[in-house]
C-alpha cells in the first residue's frame, strides 16, 4: 500500500486542504474508488476505511492480481464541510459532486474537482459511495445512469440487491459519475444504508460487494458468498408517498420491510397539542426502498419509495 497526497489547496485561515489517496498493487489503472465527497458523508468515508483495511490485508497476503493498480479515496475534499457539520462545501455552499470534471482556473470547488478528476479519470472501473439528495434510508444498491456506457451486467457482479437505472438529469452532468463514464470507465454509484450516521451492518455488506467485485472482474482474490442476484428496476418503475402536511414525523416502516395497500407507513403528529395530524397508508403492495428519516417533515415532501410488487396494486 502507498499513501499519497493527490492534490493540495491552500487556505488562508487553517492548514491547506489535502485529498488522499492509497494504491494497492502497481501496473494499469484498473479501478478508483471513492468515499465521502460531501461533509454529512460519514458512512461513505466509513466504508472506504474498511476497505482500505481489507486491501492491505489482501495485498500483503499476495491476493492483488499483478499488474493492476486499484486507488482508494475515502475524502474527496469533504473534511472542511465535515469539520463544520456542512453537508456542502462550507464558506458558498456549493456542491462538489456538481462541479466534474472541474475547472482548475474556476471557483474553489471547481479546483477541488479538477484536482481530484485529473487523477480518478483513466480508471477502467470507477465506484462512488454516494448518497441520495434528501435525508433519509435506503435498501444497499447500485445506481447507474442511462449515458449509453453503462453495464448492468458489471452491475450485478456487486451481488447487491438492486441495480437502480435512470435516465441522467441536466445536473447529473457535472457529477463525477456522468463524467466517468464520458470518459469511457464502466461507473457504479453503490448506495449503503445510510449516510450522516454508521451503519456496521451495511459498511460491511458494501465493503463485501466492492471486493466481490473486484474478484468478478479479476483484480484481487477473495472469497466470500455468491451475494444476490440483482433485481434491475428504473427509478421511474418506484412509488413516491409524500407526506399530505408537515408536522412532527413518525416512521413505522424501515427500508426493505413488506408492506402491503393501505398499511401504515408513518404518522405525522401537530409539533404542539401531539394530536394526530395524519396517518400515510402505504399505496401499493411492495417492498420499502427508500424511507426518510428526520424528525420534522414539510408538506409533500417524499418520505417513501416503493418497489411495487408486479401483480399491481
Amino acid at each position: 500500500m502507498t499513501r499519497e497526497v493527490l492534490f493540495t489547496l491552500k487556505a488562508p485561515y487553517r492548514d491547506p486542504l489535502e485529498i488522499t489517496g492509497f494504491r494497492f498493487g502497481k501496473g494499469e489503472k484498473a479501478c478508483c474508488i471513492v468515499g465521502a465527497v460531501r461533509g454529512n458523508e460519514i458512512q461513505q468515508q466509513y466504508v472506504c476505511s474498511q476497505l482500505v483495511r481489507a486491501l492491505r490485508s489482501l495485498e500483503g497476503h499476495g491476493q492483488i492480481a499483478q499488474d493492476n493498480e486499484i486507488l482508494v479515496i475515502p475524502s474527496a475534499g469533504a473534511g472542511y464541510s465535515m469539520n463544520t457539520g456542512n453537508r456542502f462545501w462550507a464558506v458558498d455552499h456549493t456542491d462538489i459532486n456538481r462541479m466534474f470534471p472541474g475547472y482548475d482556473g474556476g471557483e474553489t470547488t471547481q479546483r477541488i474537482a479538477d484536482g481530484i478528476f485529473r487523477h480518478v479519470r483513466d480508471y477502467s472501473y470507477g465506484v462512488q459511495f454516494a448518497s441520495f439528495y434528501m435525508p433519509g434510508d435506503f435498501v444497499p444498491h447500485v445506481r447507474m445512469m442511462e449515458t449509453g456506457y453503462q453495464s448492468t451486467s458489471l452491475a450485478n457482479l456487486f451481488g447487491l440487491p438492486y441495480v437502480v437505472i435512470r435516465p441522467p438529469r441536466p445536473y447529473d452532468t457535472a457529477t463525477l459519475n456522468y463524467n466517468w463514464q464520458l470518459w469511457h470507465t464502466n461507473a457504479f454509484s453503490v448506495y449503503t444504508a445510510a449516510t450522516d450516521q454508521i451503519d456496521d451492518p451495511s459498511a460491511r455488506q458494501a465493503v463485501d460487494s466492492v471486493l466481490r467485485f473486484l474478484n468478478r472482474v479479476g483484480l484481487v482474490r477473495y472469497h466470500c458468498h455468491n451475494g444476490y442476484i440483482a433485481s434491475v428496476i428504473r427509478e421511474d418503475e418506484l412509488v413516491s408517498v409524500l407526506s399530505p402536511t408537515g408536522g412532527v414525523y413518525l416512521s413505522r416502516k424501515a427500508p426493505g420491510s413488506e408492506v402491503t395497500r393501505g398499511e401504515t407507513l408513518a404518522e405525522i403528529t401537530d409539533p404542539y397539542t401531539g394530536e394526530s395530524l395524519a396517518r400515510i397508508p402505504s399505496p401499493a403492495d411492495g417492498i420499502i426502498f427508500f424511507a426518510y428519516h428526520q424528525p420534522l417533515v414539510m408538506e409533500h415532501a417524499v418520505i417513501y419509495k416503493i418497489i411495487k410488487h408486479a401483480h399491481g396494486y
